[in-house]
């Protein structure tokens, strides 16, 4: 339900994030290779749906640096295949279309929730990678020449700058650089951004210099692309869908990092998977009337909520405003310099790369270091959700590693004498002298799970020859499949030799996991599982009579 409370609040945050905004969408819409018409439709539909319908309420959404690189490979790869942007609307419609679609049902299945458990590592490896990819495809249009499609083919021919430069271009991209970093110093009333466009824009009109233009940029309402959906060819609809996969997930990620910063500030809770449906329905939007993807902007965001914004109103605003702006400029913005944007993305391309994480990455754990360069390198020289999932994988493998060096570090193994030198009770008294030296402690701690089964194993096979293990599950919180087969068959291998095992302070999810394979009580009776070690001490000369007796 939309609030007025704070309505004077959310015109003017939404006002003040649709100026900065502006210039990015048409930044973003001429690296596309849709034209800057593009990033303006994408900013204004998603802007709108997703504020309208999303699940956090000060979220600014629109064409973003993550989400236009893939959809510039995306855009390139069709173009390829099709020869120009108009042949290959359709697919590049029907990915946008579906990726929205993607993105709505991963709100349905609460996949929002999980987006927490990426590690640091993974998102910095990736935002720097993504940085860096922004900065070195504004390379070429930086000196005034038109940018290759891919990085490798940047690099390839990174020579052809020295002939080809244009040195009117260089000083209008050097001049939008310096206006957007120094400006600040005077007021930040008026983003930098902005003010870098339009006075350069007039500079270059009036000084007639020889550079590259936006041009023509279409006027009125857009085309809506239904028929052109219905027409679509589905032969081959994995074309289609792992690359509309990709976006979606990336589109998440943003969107969700982005809440989270929304949330620090504003001391409020988002709803991740409200909030991904509502992405999802303003990318279905943004793709039928031919506009990019996109998701919740971090910046534009913390402007708004500077602003005074506050409720889901001021992102419908902030659309609003773009819209207007679309019918009245958009004479004047055909007239804006394809360098003057340049500049515009490498401080855009500057500010997403994570220093922070750059800056330690000689003082944090090797491992994470490991993972965030090769989540960088991926993201820049191979493929964006690729990097992503190579990361999340070495990452999980690391922690498991990790996870079981700790378990194996703090288990340990003893005989009982041994045991009460290190850990004296006075209970010790009531333990049959007998069976002191044929009592063996085995004490686990921390879960045992599949990146500790095989030291466990090792531990049962160097055993010595007792009568009776105890162990000692006081530290155990969770057991997985793998360490409940590895206990169980620990079990088997002990009874076969005739030893007892009792287990003391099991907690209750091995317990239920240990009854529900039928390990309790089938191979360890309910009598031998105890609340403590003491418990299971005193129990000792009752097993000993029991022994006797049979």
């Amino acid at each position: 339900m939309l609030s007025t409370k704070n309505l004077s609040g959310d015109i003017f945050g939404g006002m003040t994030a649709a100026v900065v905004a502006l210039p990015l969408a048409l930044a973003f819409g001429v690296q596309s290779g849709m034209g800057a018409i593009a990033g303006l439709y994408g900013a204004i539909a998603l802007g709108f749906f997703a504020a309208l319908f999303g699940g956090t309420s000060t979220q600014i959404s629109g064409p973003t640096g993550p989400m236009t690189v893939v959809s510039s490979a995306i855009i390139a790869g069709e173009i390829a295949i099709y020869g120009s942007v108009e042949n290959a609307i359709p697919t590049i419609v029907a990915t946008f279309v579906l990726a929205g679609i993607f993105l709505i049902i991963m709100g349905i299945a609460k996949i929002g929730q999980y987006i927490r458990y990426i590690p640091y590592p993974v998102v910095s490896g990736f935002m720097s990678g993504i940085g860096f990819i922004i900065i070195f495809m504004q390379i070429f249009p930086f000196f005034g020449m038109k940018s290759p499609s891919t990085i490798i083919d940047i690099f390839t021919n990174i020579s052809d700058i020295i002939d080809g430069v244009n040195l009117e271009a260089v000083l209008l991209a050097i001049s939008t650089i310096a206006i957007i970093y120094l400006f600040p110093k005077i007021t930040k009333i008026v983003p930098s951004a902005l003010v870098a466009l339009i006075v350069l824009s007039i500079v270059a009109y009036l000084m007639k210099m020889d550079v590259a233009i936006i041009g023509d940029i279409p006027k009125g309402i857009p085309d809506v692309h239904i028929d052109t959906l219905l027409g679509m060819d589905w032969h081959h609809p994995m074309n289609l869908v792992i690359p509309a996969l990709t976006l979606a997930a990336l589109g998440a990620i943003d969107s969700l990092l982005t809440s989270v910063v929304a949330d620090n500030m504003t001391k409020t809770q988002h709803n991740p998977n409200k909030e991904l449906i509502g992405q999802g329905i303003g990318n279905v939007a943004a793709g039928i009337i031919g506009g990019l993807p996109g998701a919740g902007a971090t910046m534009r965001t913390v402007v708004n909520i500077k602003a005074g914004g506050k409720t889901r109103l001021s992102g419908m605003i902030h659309s609003i405003v773009l819209l207007i702006i679309l019918f009245g400029a958009g004479a004047y913005a055909k007239l804006i310099p394809i360098p003057v944007l340049a500049g515009i993305l490498i401080t855009v391309g500057i500010g997403i790369i994570d220093y922070k994480g750059l800056k330690h990455i000689v003082r944090v754990p090797r491992s994470d270091a490991i993972v965030m360069i090769i989540v960088l390198v991926l993201t820049v020289f191979v493929d964006l959700l690729q990097a992503v999932a190579v990361g999340l994988v070495l990452a999980s493998l690391l922690f498991m590693k990790h996870m079981g060096d700790i378990a194996e570090a703090n288990a340990f193994s003893s005989m009982l004498d041994d045991y009460y030198k290190m850990h004296s009770k006075e209970d010790e008294q009531v333990i049959p002298e007998d069976l002191k030296g044929q009592v063996y402690i085995q004490h686990f701690d921390g879960p045992i799970f599949f990146g500790f089964t095989a030291h466990f194993k090792k531990m049962m096979q160097e055993l010595p020859d007792v009568r009776i293990v105890i162990f000692m599950m006081d530290n155990v919180p969770s057991i997985d499949q793998t360490g409940m087969y590895a206990i169980e068959e620990a079990v088997l291998e002990l009874q076969k030799k005739g030893i007892t095992v009792f287990f003391t302070g099991i907690k209750e999810q091995p317990l239920d996991m240990l009854k529900n394979i039928r390990l309790i009580p089938n191979l360890v009776p309910e009598d031998y599982i105890f609340e403590s070690c003491s418990d299971a001490l005193k129990a000792l000369e009752f097993y000993k009579k029991e022994k006797k007796e049979e």
